[in-house]
């Protein structure tokens, strides 16, 4: 065994001298004693011959080597421990004259026997009887009945009976050194207790495992601890009172060797242990505002944690004796440096939690934040606490699967909450930099941002795509001012100026409002995709029949603010435009006589918005014709608007119009208000005849060719209608649409057998129109759009290319394209394919070999 090893390697083999001497001495061919080792023994202390001195001593050191020696056997059971008479006889001899002559020939200073073998280890009776106690009789015996109580019992059970063995065995080894031993030496042979004890300790350290052993002592002193500080949950009943009984064990520790540095290195670490523990189970996810938990904490270190420390080292100072006032009384230092300790552990509690704690913000996690606050008051714990959020963050939240509304919205719990633990901005600087990079990266976060600045709070349905708080950050006013380009460390009129801090980085660049709408309009370095989005997001809502914008205004006056007057000129226009329209729209109607007459006869109205179209982005402009009564009245329209706007035109964008439609059928009336393509289609089904009241029929071929609509436009507003239970396509020919001038009975009568065919019919119809009204009803045409508008005129010159040359792979046609357009080729190798992909879906192209060619 590796002990075993340790062992011999510490203490040599047994020495010659280790058992009791003969009767008599060899050398001298001294017959012996006729009797036994007690027979009658005379001392001379003052022997001239030296031979004589020397039998002497043979004889005198033979019985006190015989008194002092012990059986071979193991000791008494320790259940007999409560009666110490019955080692007498055995184990404690009583000592007669002839032994106490003896002892004291050989032990004695002033003795004949002792001065002439002064430092001569061989003839030291205390090293023969640690010998004969310690290498023989504990290895023998009592080492193995030590190393079976530590393996056979559980933690508390083993420490007891181990403690309870040693203190039987130091019984029997120390029992006659203290009756008639020590008293021979100067001073009561306390340099000689000393020693004993010293290297019986060292003889216990090395000769049992000593993991082993320190793992059994810190879990019990661990369980004890728990228990008596009220940490553990089954620790209900208990109180302070078992601290006297820890205390007793301790000293029992000591008296056997046990204690000393290693034992309080052992309660060390199971305090160490004991605090975090209690702090975890105590304050884990306590995180309201107004928090007291440090005060409690600070409370409870001072008046329980210390004080337990205290009363169960101090038998590791004092021993058996009574401790003094002082010695058991916590000194302020010890409770200030305990006190810091529970502080950084509930600090580390409070960075694990970090990241729930800023996701549960709006429940009202402040708590946690003003605990941490006390927590980061130096470079390495603020160091700590960022590296570990942003680890967390990587591993929580910046993963593809996160959606960039949850991103958003603990960004901006982010900021309220790091302003709140360091309002210097430090921090916030450190965690805010990954979480900031990876929105860049991601293409729909300006969307969300914009639209969130515009969003409508009060009366909006929920939407994937709008943070609330965004929004109710715009509503209830902003701090954020302009951030000057220019270094502010130059203004030498700053008198509130202040230094960087120490732990910031050197492009560490302080924020004077750390607001949450300044931080997420800065997100982006290059201000042209935030205007450029900007102004998509705002000409979709100048658009829409709203009659105030207060919101865009404000919105607009912050964002010129942020980029300036010039960036954003082109919305300032845009949101002119729609005010002075107003003005402009009543002027012409007064003035062409466009208003509603004092008649009763129904005449349709028209209302139009004038833009600017080189400072508006592009718009649906798809064409189609509308009822002649709305082409008369755009044509006087645009009469009056040239005789007032000399040298300027309109151009109508019907498809970005919307109508209220009355419709009058012969069992109801609908009032809708629709799209421009939506009221003409259903306008296509009226009568030409007033007298006739057939109900007209109509092809989408036939609707496309009077309309001149787009098939798309015309399949929207079919759904749209028959999804109103207005039209309804016919049973033979899916693509033929007929008005439904009466509804069906079973629809009005609930106890009909079809009634619920009919209301699930109802269901479909309008679920179907609430698709088509969610169709195409963006003004503003999107980035997809734009593109696959421009890939159709090259698309000419790509059925040219593989006409005339042949299939071609996607890089040579993309080389040529560069040659042959005017101007050069705008799009890539990535646009260029998803646009010939689309191609071959529509069976136009195929692809042969990895290059494509037109599909015969």
């Amino acid at each position: 065994m590796t002990v075993d090893r340790i062992f011999a390697a510490v203490f040599p083999p047994l020495s010659e001298n280790s058992i009791p001497t003969p009767a008599a001495t060899p050398t001298l061919g001294s017959a012996g004693f006729e009797g036994s080792a007690e027979a009658q023994l005379t001392i001379d202390w003052e022997l001239k011959d030296t031979a004589a001195e020397q039998v002497q001593w043979e004889r005198a050191w033979h019985t006190a080597t015989t008194f002092l020696s012990l059986p071979n056997e193991q000791l008494p059971p320790i259940n007999d421990r409560d009666d110490p008479n019955r080692l007498y006889g055995k184990w404690w001899k009583k000592c007669t004259p002839d032994v106490a002559a003896s002892l004291r020939y050989v032990v004695s200073p002033d003795s004949q026997g002792a001065r002439l073998r002064r430092g001569q280890k061989q003839h030291d009776l205390l090293q023969w009887y640690f010998e004969e106690a310690g290498l023989r009789h504990f290895i023998q015996h009592v080492r193995p009945r030590l190393l079976q109580l530590l393996v056979d019992e559980d933690a508390k059970h083993g420490v007891l009976n181990v403690v309870i063995y040693l203190e039987r065995a130091h019984t029997v080894y120390l029992h006659n050194l203290q009756e008639y031993i020590y008293p021979l030496y100067a001073n009561g042979g306390e340099e000689e207790k000393r020693w004993i004890m010293s290297n019986l300790t060292g003889l216990l350290t090395y000769s049992l495992p000593e993991q082993k052993l320190n793992d059994d002592l810190s879990q019990f002193f661990h369980i004890h601890a728990e228990a008596t500080l009220d940490i553990r949950s089954d620790s209900s009943n208990a109180d302070r009172r078992k601290v006297p009984n820890v205390r007793r064990l301790l000293t029992r520790l000591q008296n056997v060797g046990m204690g000393g540095s290693r034992l309080q290195r052992i309660l060390a670490e199971v305090m160490s242990k004991v605090l975090p523990t209690y702090i975890n189970q105590t304050y884990a996810g306590e995180w309201e505002a107004g928090s007291k938990v440090t005060q409690k904490l600070r409370y409870w270190v001072e008046n329980h944690f210390a004080r337990y420390i205290v009363e169960v080292l101090a038998p590791l100072n004092t021993g058996d004796r009574p401790q003094t006032k002082s010695e058991t009384e916590v000194a302020l230092s010890d409770v200030e440096k305990w006190q810091e300790l529970a502080i950084n552990h509930l600090g580390a509690l409070r960075t694990e939690e970090l990241f729930n704690v800023i996701v549960e913000w709006e429940n009202d996690s402040k708590g946690a934040i003003e605990d941490l606050k006390r927590y980061v008051t130096n470079t390495a714990a603020r160091t700590h606490v960022t590296n570990s959020f942003c680890d967390v963050l990587s591993r929580r939240l910046l993963q593809p699967g996160a959606a960039t509304t949850e991103i958003l919205q603990v960004y901006i719990s982010i900021i309220r909450a790091f302003t709140l633990l360091d309002p210097k901005g430090v921090l916030l600087d450190r965690v805010a930099r990954p979480i900031r990079r990876y929105l860049r990266d991601r293409d729909d976060t300006v969307v969300i941002v914009v639209s969130s600045l515009l969003a409508d709070v009060e009366g909006a349905s929920p939407s994937t795509d709008i943070l609330p708080e965004l929004a109710e950050e715009m509503q209830y006013g902003t701090t954020f001012t302009a951030q000057e380009d220019d270094d502010t460390d130059l203004d030498f009129d700053d008198m509130e100026w202040m230094p960087d801090p120490v732990d910031a980085g050197p492009d560490y660049k302080k924020s004077k409002h750390l607001d949450v709408i300044g931080s997420l309009i800065s997100l982006f370095e290059t201000k042209d995709i935030f205007v450029k989005e900007f102004q998509k997001v705002l000409g979709e809502r100048l658009l829409k029949p709203a009659h105030v914008f207060e919101k865009e205004t404000r919105v607009l006056e912050l964002l010129k603010l942020r980029f300036g007057e010039a960036s954003l000129q082109a919305c300032e226009v845009m949101l002119r435009d729609i005010l002075d329209s107003r003005r402009v729209d009543n002027v012409i109607r007064n003035d062409q006589s466009l208003a509603m007459s004092e008649t009763n006869e129904p005449k349709p109205e028209l209302h139009t918005r004038i833009l600017s179209h080189l400072f508006w982005p592009s718009l649906h402009s798809e064409d189609f014709c509308l009822p002649y009564e709305i082409s008369d009245l755009q044509a006087r329209y645009a009469t009056g608007f040239e005789t007032l706007k000399q040298s300027r035109k309109l151009t109508w964008l019907n498809a970005l119009g919307q109508v209220t439609v009355h419709l009058d059928l012969q069992d109801r009336s609908i009032t809708e208000v629709v799209q421009t393509w939506q009221a003409s289609v259903i306008y296509a089904f009226q009568n030409e005849d007033p007298k006739d009241d057939r109900p007209v029929t109509k092809t989408v071929h036939q609707l496309m060719t009077s309309l001149s609509m787009s098939e798309s436009l015309v399949l929207n507003a079919l759904t749209f209608w028959v999804g109103k239970l207005v039209l309804r396509p016919s049973s033979i020919h899916p693509s033929t649409y007929h008005v439904l001038e009466t509804l069906p009975s079973s629809a009005l009568d609930p106890s009909t057998p079809s009634s619920k065919t009919m209301q699930s019919t109802l269901l479909t119809a309008a679920a179907a129109a609430d698709a088509a009204t969610s169709g195409p009803a963006h003004a503003v045409r999107s980035e997809e759009d734009i593109v696959q508008e421009k890939m159709e005129v090259f698309w000419q010159f790509v059925v040219g290319m593989l006409t005339n040359q042949g299939a071609m792979p996607l890089a040579r046609i993309v080389m040529m394209l560069k040659v042959v357009v005017p101007g050069g080729f705008p799009f890539g190798n990535e646009e260029l394919k998803s646009f010939l992909e689309g191609r071959v879906r529509e069976g136009k192209l195929e692809v042969v070999g990895g290059s494509y060619k037109i599909k015969t």
